[in-house]
């Protein structure tokens, strides 16, 4: 089993930045791929990057160069670096896990609000 926790939601200005932290304990030489989604009010969860555990990087069109996805290492947490906040980035963000068996695990998300 594999467990995610992500911490470092928040409420911040527009124009600001903000980093969330996803750690993932159990079994976690079985993860392939980490990344995270968002889910506005009202809106289906989307897609917002990853990272494989080779370190290759994909992001939604919506936060290329603004959003950075990074770890340490394969045994780190993955951060998700926020940078030039609109109020439309305000969603629950959720860190998700991929594994080798197909299986997919999921972090209890974190509100990242974005208002003056």
């Amino acid at each position: 089993q594999v467990q995610l926790v992500e911490s470092g939601g928040g409420l911040v200005q527009p124009g600001g930045s903000l980093r969330l932290s996803c750690a993932a304990s159990g079994s976690i030489f079985m993860i392939n791929v980490m990344g995270w989604y968002s889910q506005a009010p009202g809106k289906e969860r989307e897609l917002v990057g990853s990272i494989t555990s080779a370190g290759t990087t994909t992001y939604a069109d919506s936060v290329k160069g603004r959003f950075t996805i990074s770890r340490d290492s394969a045994t780190s947490p993955v951060y998700l670096q926020m940078r030039s906040l609109k109020p439309e980035d305000t969603a629950v963000y959720y860190c998700y896990a991929i594994l080798s068996t197909g299986v997919s695990r999921w972090g209890q998300g974190t509100q990242v609000t974005v208002s003056s």
